[in-house]
């Protein structure tokens, strides 16, 4: 009776509200204005994405003291059912028990729970959580974590949530998404794909509308101020756009197609609001905050910063003349691109002495420029925005030896290469480890290789959240072990033509990631640069038409675009862990996103983590739950203040009978706690420690690491619009080399 009576009610306010002038937070297409939504129609969506509705199924982890609801769908008109989906774990204190027959009480508690139940939840906002890190939570203020899948920016089949954050007091919510792999069958009965941007990205949105509007109506805990995205690799690139795009009006269109909760479309605006109480409430797809792993993105600076980064380094020996002169003419490219976004830092903000005056009291203008003489060393570019890359480079070292005292299990050794004994490592200082990590006088132990599990579930404890670990990668805190510059390319790349452990041909959705070339072949998809520039020509016109809502689907997908944009509610705080050997995206690509987060008054950091792969484990003391206690100190009024615990001293040596580490002191400078090196060598120790790079042309030839961005017949279509450019403007020369039989 009471939901009836409600029922009524909301639809008279509604009513009274449209005589009156409007409904309530109602938005335009650019984000203002006002209008209203098909009452039927919103009432609908509400009533059917209400899970007090949905006969939810949940299934109780004594081991966790957890519940996890399976996957059901978080729209009402899904493309395809089995990837847009939403499931949530719920720590068991929280949870009262399931109420099984309606009437509001718990009729099935943890203690009687065997096998799902059906039902919804009853919930005990009394409770509290204390996390490991002394955080307390209840279950109207816990975190709300959202794993974006999309390894490889690839299709997300609907998945449960897992227990990991159960002890720490977080709702964990898993959704499955669209992407490349997306196929459904049209009108004659032929498959065809429909993984284009921006479905991935639109069914996690809508999966976080899901969740919050429960949270609202009271079917789920947790708080609607608080989410977290997190993801690795792919999943990385899309836990940062999530946060980058949030509440933006630009993908309106996108979710009220799909029948998502709280975006309903009404001649040209839209209403974001959903009614709980009668009430109109505000409905945000927004993050609070954002963890984000090995971020493969932004794909529309891709090409051009892997390019350069390889580039800076003047002795890299690239697999042919046509690469190496793509990648002279893309760092040109990469050099105006910069320098026409009229970048600048606050040096307060990144921490760094840009202009070189002893203090952090400037507003720096960030360029890149261009003396053949003057920076002979790094192929003749330089300028303060290089000064800022090279600044973080060396902060990404001094942070590893700085935590290296919680190191475990490490075998240390004199500069003879005798183990030390217990006493002599239980002595050592913080400076003796830094000194003897410089030298190579070391073997790791467990603390620093853990690389958690990269299966692509959602929320791995290790702080490397379901993503992707291409097949050859090195270890996590494994590899290159501080390779010092060495002017060598990085053996071991696959062919060109390869794809990390699948068959499937460069270039189609099922392809792997980053393709890497290690053959003289500069295409293996074209016989003459004519046909691939003819290609690029037509797919990139095919583009910049528009969809069928005339964006831009690659504009879309660039979260330097939104980042401080008009419409778009960014994230309180953001974190961005890349590993400094990292293969699959370069360093600049995060560098930018920080900059334009610091600029839009963002909390935001990055960390390249030393000797760090593809999608870096959390090490040496760090974790995804530390970090989010800390920022909700940080940030949330009454939290409790949390810092890093203490290390544990180690007393008892390593049992290795050998050092492995690699010597890097001939270009690494330490002194008095401070670290120095060259751009050079940074950019020397980028290009011998990735694992997968830029040389092979099959990488730009599709997009450094995706193809989302297809037709409905073929995924993979070019839509590099810099790449196109530099091609046309220097066919002649470039026709000559490619392919060229001097590459044999």
């Amino acid at each position: 009776m009471r939901k009836y009576l409600m029922t009524i009610i909301t639809a008279l306010t509604i009513v009274l509200m449209i005589v009156l002038g409007g409904c309530a937070g109602s938005t335009g297409g650019d984000g203002t204005g006002s209008g209203s939504a098909n009452i039927a129609e919103k009432e609908e969506i509400e009533k059917a994405l209400d899970l007090s509705n949905m006969n939810a199924e949940w299934t109780y982890s004594a081991d966790a003291d957890a519940w996890t609801m399976s996957s059901v769908t978080a729209v009402t008109n899904p493309e395809i059912e089995d990837e847009q989906g939403v499931s949530v774990c719920v720590p068991g204190a929280y949870v009262k028990g399931i109420d099984t027959d309606g009437d509001g009480k718990a009729d099935v508690t943890g203690d009687t729970a065997n096998g799902s139940v059906t039902g919804n939840l009853v919930i005990d906002y009394d409770a509290e959580i204390t996390s490991t890190n002394g955080q307390v939570y209840t279950a109207a203020t816990a975190p709300v974590i959202v794993n974006t899948g999309a390894a490889g920016y690839s299709e997300q089949q609907n998945q449960n949530a897992q227990t990991t954050y159960a002890a720490e007091g977080y709702i964990n919510v898993a959704c499955g998404n669209r992407g490349k792999q997306s196929t459904t069958t049209d009108e004659n009965g032929d498959t065809v794909y429909t993984g284009d941007a921006p479905s991935c990205l639109v069914d996690q949105k809508n999966a976080v509308r899901f969740v919050k509007y429960n949270i609202l109506l009271g079917n789920l805990p947790g708080s609607v101020d608080n989410f977290v995205s997190t993801g690795g690799s792919g999943g990385g690139a899309h836990a940062a756009m999530l946060a980058a795009t949030s509440d933006n009006p630009d993908y309106y269109v996108y979710e009220a197609e799909a029948g998502a909760v709280g975006v309903y479309k009404d001649g040209d605006d839209y209403v974001t609001t959903v009614t709980i109480d009668g009430e109109e409430v505000e409905l945000s797809d927004g993050m609070w905050g954002c963890m984000a792993y090995s971020a493969i993105t932004s794909l529309q600076e891709a090409d051009m910063t892997m390019a350069f980064e390889y580039y800076l380094d003047a002795d890299y020996d690239f697999n042919t003349s046509f690469q190496k002169q793509m990648a002279e003419y893309l760092s040109a490219e990469y050099m105006d691109y910069i320098n026409g976004k009229n970048l600048s830092v606050e040096e307060s903000a990144v921490g760094f002495d840009l202009d070189g005056d002893g203090k952090l009291k400037s507003t720096v203008d960030l360029t890149i420029e261009y003396d053949e003489e003057k920076y002979a060393d790094t192929n003749g570019y330089g300028g303060t925005y290089l000064d800022l890359y090279l600044a973080e480079f060396e902060q990404s070292l001094a942070d590893y030896l700085d935590r290296l005292d919680y190191a475990d299990g490490w075998t240390w050794f004199d500069a003879d290469e005798n183990a030390l004994s217990d006493s002599e490592v239980a002595d050592m200082t913080a400076e003796d480890k830094a000194k003897a990590f410089i030298e190579g006088r070391y073997a790791k132990g467990e603390s620093s290789s853990e690389t958690g599990e990269m299966n692509g579930g959602p929320g791995q404890m290790g702080g490397a959240p379901g993503g992707e670990m291409p097949s050859g990668n090195p270890p996590s805190g494994e590899a290159p072990s501080g390779n010092p510059p060495s002017g060598e390319a990085p053996s071991g790349n696959p062919p060109s033509g390869a794809t990390d452990g699948n068959s499937d041909a460069v270039g189609t959705p099922d392809a792997g990631t980053t393709q890497s070339a290690g053959s003289s072949t500069d295409s293996a998809n074209y016989d003459s640069f004519e046909d691939m520039l003819k290609a690029y020509q037509e797919d990139i016109e095919s583009i910049q038409s528009g969809d069928e809502y005339g964006n831009n689907i690659v504009d879309l997908y660039d979260p330097t675009n939104y980042i401080g944009a008009e419409g778009t509610n960014d994230p309180t705080w953001t974190r961005i862990l890349m590993g400094a050997s990292e293969g699959d995206i370069s360093m600049m690509n995060s560098l930018n996103m920080q900059i334009a987060w610091l600029n839009a008054g963002t909390d935001a950091e990055i960390e390249w983590q030393w000797d760090g792969g593809h999608v870096p484990s959390e090490i040496l003391g760090d974790s995804l739950p530390l970090y989010v206690d800390m920022m909700y100190g940080k940030y949330v009024d009454g939290a409790v203040d949390v810092e890093k615990a203490a290390a544990s001293a180690q007393t008892a040596n390593g049992d290795a009978t050998e050092a492995t580490g690699t010597d890097i002191s001939d270009w690494v400078s330490y002194d008095d706690g401070e670290v120095s090196f060259s751009l050079a060598d940074a950019a020397s120790y980028r290009t011998a420690g990735a694992a997968k790079s830029i040389p092979g042309f099959d990488v730009i030839d599709y997009g450094q690491e995706d193809y989302v961005f297809g037709s409905s017949a073929a995924d993979a279509r070019h839509w590099d619009k810099y790449v196109l450019k530099v091609m046309q403007e220097n066919s002649e020369t470039l026709a000559e080399l490619f392919n060229s039989s001097d590459n044999e």
